[in-house]
């Protein structure tokens, strides 16, 4: 290249690559190749799954300007495919159909997999009433604040449905 032409690239930004939460995302990738290669068929089509949920949710965002979901977005998308999976597995079970339900509880625990570890109640009413104290909720009208506060700071290692209650109940 001729140094007029190099001299004005220099003089330009360097492009960086696209900024993105990379920590899950590059877990599933991983995964998926050991998965490949290990000939895991169950595993490889559930990470294909997730990663599908995963790519359908970048191109919603996408058309709002959203960012890339980060690793706690990604972590309300595997805590909802679980939930759809168990409500499944269920569904199977009443209408006699074991195999399948035996399918969606092998894909949940491989969804599981990457999910932080869930707290028991006992932990969730520790953390709930730590929170409370926090921001300093006093009543009924708090609760919205303090759902959102819950989300935010504990994605993926509660059940939000089961601490909406333990929430009501610390703050009545």
């Amino acid at each position: 290249m001729p140094p007029e032409i190099s001299g004005i690239f220099a003089a330009l930004p360097p492009i960086l690559p696209e900024e993105r939460p990379a920590m899950l995302r590059d877990q599933f990738m991983s995964d998926l190749k050991v998965a490949m290669k290990a000939g895991e068929k169950d595993r490889l089509s559930t990470i294909r799954l997730i990663q599908a949920a995963l790519k359908d949710k970048d191109i919603e965002a996408r058309g709002l300007g959203k960012e890339p979901l980060g690793d706690e977005d990604i972590l309300q998308l595997l805590q909802k495919m679980v939930k759809q999976r168990g409500d499944s597995a269920r569904m199977y079970i009443e209408g006699n159909r074991p195999e399948l339900a035996a399918k969606e509880e092998a894909e949940i625990a491989v969804i599981a997999g990457y999910m932080p570890q869930q707290m028991d109640e006992a932990e969730a009413k520790v953390a709930i009433a730590t929170l409370i104290a926090e921001i300093g909720a006093s009543g009924m009208k708090d609760m919205g604040k303090v759902m959102g506060e819950l989300k935010a700071r504990f994605a993926g290692q509660m059940d939000f449905g089961k601490a909406s209650p333990l929430v009501k109940e610390l703050l009545s």
